[in-house]
């Protein structure tokens, strides 16, 4: 960790909050592990919460700096730089399952936004694995695990809580 000298304790939940506790930082991971945003335009522009691109540029610099994502050339555009989850991100799959679960149960969460913190809750720590293990695939270069898409159970469900929103869905 780059800002180790900030560090206001040893303390692992306040270490912890110190690379992933401000309001963005998990957002962003959450975008490029859930929403397959990868590219900063897309992080910028398709984010429901409509961050700044002077936050997001920080926090992007933030958590390459913390080892949760790094940052290479997009061999399909020159000009694009093309952002993956580390390890050390992949592994805030059941921390974000936990929140998502918390949120839903606590917090006024619209359906379509909550519908796959659900399918990540009640498909537990297995399902967590399994996402977890697509995610190295996408992002580590890791053999891609056999049978059905994670990626894909969390974007159909989300079409479908959208289309049984819409009126006459």
């Amino acid at each position: 960790m780059a800002r180790s000298a900030t560090l206001r304790s040893g303390c692992p939940i306040n270490l912890s909050l110190e690379v992933i506790g401000d309001h963005w930082s998990l957002l962003v991971i959450r975008d490029i592990m859930f929403g397959g945003r990868r590219h900063f335009r897309e992080l910028l522009t398709e984010s429901e919460e409509g961050i700044a691109s002077n936050i997001l540029s920080d926090r992007l610099k933030r958590l390459t700096e913390a080892g949760l994502v790094t940052r290479a050339a997009d061999p399909q555009h020159r000009q694009k730089q093309i952002y993956s989850l580390t390890e050390q991100s992949i592994q805030l799959v059941p921390v974000l399952a936990h929140l998502g679960s918390w949120g839903r149960r606590f917090l006024p969460v619209s359906a379509e936004l909550s519908i796959r913190a659900q399918v990540l809750e009640e498909g537990g720590p297995a399902l967590w694995e399994a996402f977890m293990e697509e995610l190295r695939a996408i992002h580590l270069g890791a053999k891609q695990p056999a049978g059905p898409s994670v990626l894909e159970r969390l974007d159909e469900a989300y079409r479908a809580e959208v289309e049984r929103q819409t009126p006459g869905g």
